[in-house]
């Protein structure tokens, strides 16, 4: 007869994303794992994995909530660029919050630390900015249709632009305590949109 898991997977799944988000893959041992999750080592390994499997799923997790927001914050009928402008402005906003900054993105945090030699983790990060990417041009186009944004401009480059942007966004928000560097770098990339 299986036995049935003491443990709720959801929620320590949860709680392994919160501890890498803090503290990044490498700094995160599976002892960590095991005292933050407080289930014992072979449960963790018989529902998650080894660590890697468990941060990648933390991290598709974590993707999913911050598209699922990024969709719905785009999405809303009307005018277009003020959404664009909303969203890219939060980026900012968190980037220059005491208490958010210091955690910065996961996806930038994955692309820094692991990125570079770990290719699952790579194409992890890619679908990532590849769906954020796709978002902006998406409502780029249809505030150039709706006749928001001049026909000159190129959605396609406005996207990789602001793409760029809000993941750099992360990165020196979490090195920097002064806000007014995030915000000011915002405002002069939304600036590309008038």
């Amino acid at each position: 007869m299986a036995r049935t898991k003491e443990f709720d997977p959801d929620a320590a799944l949860q709680s392994a994303l919160e501890l890498f988000w803090r503290r990044g893959y490498e700094a995160t041992s599976m002892a960590d794992l095991v005292e933050r999750l407080g289930i014992g080592r072979a449960s963790l390994y018989a529902t998650f994995g080894n660590k890697h499997e468990l941060y990648l799923k933390a991290l598709e997790r974590y993707e999913e909530s911050g598209l699922g927001r990024i969709v719905r914050e785009l999405s809303r009928p009307g005018a277009a660029l003020p959404a664009v402008r909303a969203v890219v402005r939060r980026y900012a906003a968190e980037a220059a919050d005491e208490r958010l900054r210091l955690n910065g993105c996961l996806i930038t945090n994955t692309a820094a630390e692991l990125a570079p030699h770990d290719p699952a983790a790579a194409r992890r990060v890619e679908r990532n900015w590849d769906h954020l990417e796709t978002l902006l041009h998406s409502t780029l186009v249809r505030a150039q249709n709706q006749g928001e944004l001049p026909a000159d401009r190129d959605p396609l480059a406005l996207a990789r632009t602001l793409l760029v942007l809000m993941q750099g966004l992360r990165v020196v928000g979490k090195a920097s305590a002064d806000p007014a560097r995030v915000r000011d770098a915002a405002e002069q990339a939304l600036a590309l949109l008038d």
